[in-house]
């Protein structure tokens, strides 16, 4: 299998490089930041760390799409939403009808910028419950023990193919720890609704996951934001593959003790400048209940919230 991911960010460099180190896969890298790409260029490859410790030089294959000349099985695709849209149009030439694409982004919107490019039946979606911080150009730090973190994958079509039980064993020999679902939607949703509540508040009041689960209002506040999710989703008929408790244990345990110290990627995104994710993940949610009949109030403020914390930390940061 050859693989080439889109987007050597945080998660783009995690996956492909444990593929990298795991499998007989040969892995490549495309990517559009110029200081991250002229970075590991004189470098020679990407500083890795777990846990902020035995920080390691790594080579890896990376180009601009204008550079690459690969044609590889899968795409993996790590973009942030509001990026997606030009890099795929930018690699629109290297498209070819034998390959398929693989995402697990954050957030609702990125599988109907992909289906311009890749019919249904070639599209796989996941998601991915682990923490990866890219600290600037040329250095990532895996964060959790080797295996840390789980996945699930699906085919658009809720179909399992052959191509997906090869993802999925790579995946698996990669120390992923992929399960394979069979419900498109709701697993997707699933990891909307944990972002929805993690990501969000973190990133409002500049916490880490683990202070935010010690707060002894924690639990109410994920409920609340869950229970508007789980009723949006019911009168869209989409069924979730977690219950409403499964889901609020999931946040639990993921904060407490999976990821305790990590700001999620939502406030990286804010404490470097940059737009967060918020309209695809809360204000998706918002717009899915408004679509039937259905007000997700908490959300709404929400995403709002996370827009003002932006302009907020912005003014706080004015040099």
């Amino acid at each position: 299998m050859k693989y080439t991911v889109i987007g050597a960010g945080a998660m783009g460099l995690r996956y492909g490089i444990l593929l990298q180190e795991h499998t007989d896969a040969h892995v490549d890298f495309i990517d559009a930041w110029a200081p991250h790409i002229d970075k590991i260029r004189e470098q020679g490859g990407v500083y890795v760390s777990r846990d902020h410790e035995n920080r390691r030089l790594i080579p890896i294959n990376l180009y601009t799409p204008e550079e690459y000349e690969g044609d590889p099985d899968v795409w993996i695709i790590f973009m942030k939403q509001m990026q997606l849209e030009e890099m795929l149009e930018r690699c629109a030439h290297l498209f070819k009808d034998h390959q398929v694409a693989f995402s697990a982004m954050n957030g609702w919107g990125h599988f109907e910028k992909i289906a311009k490019y890749f019919p249904e039946d070639r599209i796989y979606g996941g998601t991915a419950l682990v923490a990866t911080v890219l600290n600037g150009p040329g250095d990532v730090d895996f964060i959790g023990k080797s295996g840390a973190g789980t996945m699930h994958m699906c085919a658009m079509t809720n179909e399992v193919t052959d191509i997906e039980k090869a993802i999925f064993a790579d995946f698996q020999q990669a120390n992923l720890n992929p399960e394979i679902s069979d419900d498109f939607k709701g697993m997707c949703m699933a990891k909307i609704v944990f972002n929805s509540v993690v990501n969000t508040l973190c990133t409002m009041y500049q916490i880490t996951m683990g202070q935010f689960i010690s707060y002894p209002g924690a639990r109410e506040m994920a409920m609340q934001l869950i229970n508007e999710a789980y009723d949006a989703c019911d009168r869209a008929g989409i069924k979730l593959i977690n219950t409403r408790a499964e889901e609020l244990e999931s946040v639990d345990y993921v904060s407490r003790t999976g990821n305790p110290l990590h700001y999620p990627s939502m406030y990286q995104d804010m404490s470097r400048g940059r737009k967060t994710e918020v309209d695809f993940i809360n204000g998706y949610i918002a717009r899915l209940g408004r679509e039937n009949d259905y007000v997700c109030r908490t959300h709404e403020f929400l995403t709002h919230g996370v827009h003002l914390a932006e302009l907020a930390f912005q003014y706080h940061h004015q040099k």
